[in-house]
């Protein structure tokens, strides 16, 4: 037997008894299930939403709650708590068997059992399982998949209850299981901090949970220990590999709110225990995570590897192949360019870095050019769909997302590319590399060949990745490769004011305002204070730009926000915004706190491989289908489908973070800058917002603010040991 909970109904609360007649839908991940159970009283079944571990149509069920009126799926129960246990009757047993709960028990398996165990099924399933070996057909292999599946369920349920009665959610028992195995619930009671440490998903707040509820001290050394992993986890979200030992014991003091002392020999104890590395940066004692600690290690020493020797192509005569390719595109390269050029083709690791307008693009296409005439096997990647369409626009070659070249298995989230299946390719060309994190950049060394290059673009200047580490910067810094930094803006990017702003932002100077009457594509539009900053914002989006650009507000226009929260906060922006170009007249839905409706622009912010849409993609809502229950989405002109229960990485897209803009374009970009956001203002931060537009640029706000972020606001270096890695 076993209960859920879910958040109370407003309606007079109920009691219903019954027998689940199908699952419609049950996700393993949260517990959320929509069921449809034969109830006592009623003729027809009854629709019932509630949370459980495990289910399966046949289960005697008895829920309690109130009756709902859903918008799209009609009349529903909404249990508060959910108790299901084994059905009873032969019948009620056979349907169970034959839901697929068991494996390798079908229809007919599950009839010819039951004839021949009728209601002592179970029992015999639980204590004498070698009596399967009575029935004809079934293989001794069939038997133990049959057993050990039996078994299983039996745990899942029993944990199920045991986490419950902890804190935790039903749903998450059979992934606990996975980490855990059989005897979890023996091993929780133990050190309940293993949730934490081995279970993804779980983290150490959760845990800690648990861990009162189990009755541990708050002082008791496996909460010290989990405590100074938690606060090294803390710092990695904030992009370090690693901190100096005493600010490390100095954080998980005070986020356990626990003495320093017991900390530290908790940090002591970690470190021999080997679920952490101390190691030195700059000869200081430093703490690691020990995956971010051999990461960095295995990027540095395989960098190094990379490096030696010469490149695939051997030697290439420019003096004869850079006039064939200007004859070609009708380019010609400037002397910093032809520079570079044979930096970049002379060696077999190497680096272009540079801000807009700088030629980085001209520069990579000759690279291509030249080589492809070599029968040189290249291959581009980038972290990001979007980054990789625009790489592949510009090149005219096939580029992909690094995830998709190294050909992720989304159920296991592993790389199927490694060190036992390389990469098939002479060269390898990653854009955008300011993005990518450590974790990413350890898959994509690992799965390059010895003999292959590496040619890595990217702006040093822009935000470092959202993960953890800054590799470009520390590749760079290290001067262990060649490094094609262009700064010369050639005359075509020098007439945009925004390639010059950007670059005065970068150089630590405000940008400089358009004569009066002069026509520009960059402007700040000083604001009072925030409501009169929203006001100008929705203005300027809705009724300014596209009356001046002819561009479309929905599809053309983006606003960027330095952050999430507050009123010029993005997720405020998007509902205003939404409110004014996409009032909903049709049908819409309620998700997640969201609305969405036809015509709605909409971002995709985690990596689906199952629908091929990845963190950053930008799409428009073609249609809500309440019948179906789904709304369909248009990506790039193709359909994507959403079941309404699955929407919680799809959001609204009129406004985004400039974090989430990172590797894309847009014909125009609204960015406002406040104190508001004083947290966040850092002149990289802007710099990389001004950066994504491509045709207009507005920044809206206040000259103290953009002060602040031009000064160098809030930048804070990061704490990596890969430099020194990578110097050997």
């Amino acid at each position: 037997m076993r209960e859920s909970a879910a958040s109370p109904s407003s309606g007079p609360v109920e009691t219903l008894t019954g027998t689940i007649e199908r699952v419609t839908f049950h996700s393993p991940a949260t517990g959320f299930a929509v069921l449809k159970v034969r109830v006592r009283g009623r003729p027809q079944p009854v629709a019932i939403v509630g949370t459980a571990a495990t289910v399966a149509a046949g289960e005697m069920m008895t829920a309690q709650g109130s009756w709902i009126n859903d918008r799209t799926h009609g009349l529903q129960f909404k249990a508060t708590s959910l108790v299901t246990a084994p059905p009873a009757s032969k019948d009620g047993i056979e349907r169970y068997l034959a839901s697929g709960a068991i494996k390798g028990i079908g229809i007919a398996t599950a009839h010819k059992i039951v004839q021949a165990f009728g209601k002592r099924t179970f029992e015999i399933l639980d204590n004498e399982p070698q009596r399967l070996k009575e029935l004809p057909g079934l293989t001794d292999a069939r038997i133990r998949r049959i057993t050990e599946s039996w078994a299983e369920d039996r745990i899942v349920r029993d944990l199920g209850v045991f986490l419950q009665e902890h804190g935790l959610g039903l749903g998450q028992a059979a992934r606990v299981f996975r980490a855990l195995g059989t005897d979890a619930i023996g091993l929780i009671r133990q050190d309940p901090y293993r949730l934490a440490r081995d279970v993804r998903g779980i983290g150490f707040l959760t845990a800690d949970g648990v861990a009162t509820s189990l009755g541990l001290a708050r002082d008791a050394p496996e909460r010290m220990r989990a405590g100074i992993t938690y606060a090294l986890q803390q710092a990695r979200d904030d992009g370090h590999t690693g901190l100096p030992r005493g600010q490390a014991v100095e954080l998980a003091a005070r986020l356990l709110d626990a003495d320093e002392r017991l900390i530290a020999e908790a940090a002591d104890a970690e470190v021999a225990s080997r679920n952490l590395v101390a190691d030195t940066i700059g000869g200081e004692t430093h703490l690691f995570l020990k995956e971010l600690h051999r990461a960095e290690k295995i990027i540095g020493e395989r960098l190094r590897d990379l490096a030696k020797g010469r490149p695939p192509w051997g030697e290439i005569d420019l003096a004869r192949e850079v006039p064939r390719v200007e004859e070609r595109t009708g380019k010609s390269l400037a002397p910093s360019q032809r520079e570079a050029l044979a930096t970049i083709l002379a060696a077999k690791v190497s680096v272009i870095t540079g801000g807009p307008g700088v030629g980085k693009t001209t520069l990579l296409d000759t690279i291509l050019k030249i080589l492809t005439r070599q029968d040189v096997s290249v291959v581009l990647a980038a972290p990001t769909g979007r980054a990789a369409k625009r790489m592949a626009e510009q090149t005219g070659l096939e580029a992909k997302t690094i995830h998709r070249l190294l050909e992720i298995d989304p159920e296991f989230g592993a790389f199927s590319r490694g060190r036992e299946n390389l990469l098939d390719c002479d060269l390898l060309v990653v854009d955008e590399t300011s993005m990518v994190d450590v974790p990413l950049m350890l898959a994509l060394v690992e799965a390059l060949p010895a003999d292959a290059a590496l040619l890595l673009v990217g702006d040093v200047d822009q935000l470092p990745s959202v993960g953890p580490g800054q590799v470009l910067a520390d590749i760079i810094n290290s001067g262990l490769v060649p490094v094609a930094r262009l700064t010369e803006v050639f005359r075509q990017a020098e007439a945009s004011r925004i390639i010059a702003s950007a670059h005065r932002i970068n150089h630590g100077e405000m940008p400089e305002p358009p004569a009066p009457g002069e026509a520009s594509d960059f402007y700040f539009v000083e604001m009072n204070s925030p409501e009169d900053g929203l006001a100008k914002i929705v203005e300027i989006v809705k009724e300014r730009i596209p009356r001046r650009f002819g561009f479309d507000p929905v599809r053309d226009v983006q606003v960027l926000s330095p952050m999430n929260k507050g009123l010029l906060g993005a997720r405020n922006l998007n509902i205003e915004l939404q409110k004014v170009l996409n009032p909903s007249q049709g049908r819409s839905i309620e998700r997640y706190g969201w609305t969405y409706a036809a015509g709605d622009r909409v971002m995709q912010t985690a990596n689906d491989y199952d629908r091929d849409v990845f963190n950053g993609d930008l799409g428009s809502v073609l249609r809500i289908d309440q019948e179906e229950g789904e709304l369909i989405a248009l990506f790039d002109g193709r359909q994507v489908v959403y079941p309404f229960a699955e929407l919680e990485n799809l959001v609204p897209a009129y406004a985004t973070t400039i974090h989430k803009s990172q590797g894309s374009e847009y014909p125009a970009v609204v960015i406002p800058v406040t104190t508001q956001h004083y947290p966040m203002l850092a002149r990289n931060l802007i710099y990389t917002a001004v950066t994504r537009g491509r045709s207009f640029v507005v920044l809206v706000g206040e000259s103290r603010a953009l002060r602040i972020a031009v000064d160098g606001g809030r930048m804070r270096p990061r704490t990596t040991k890969l430099r020194e890695w990578l110097e050997g």
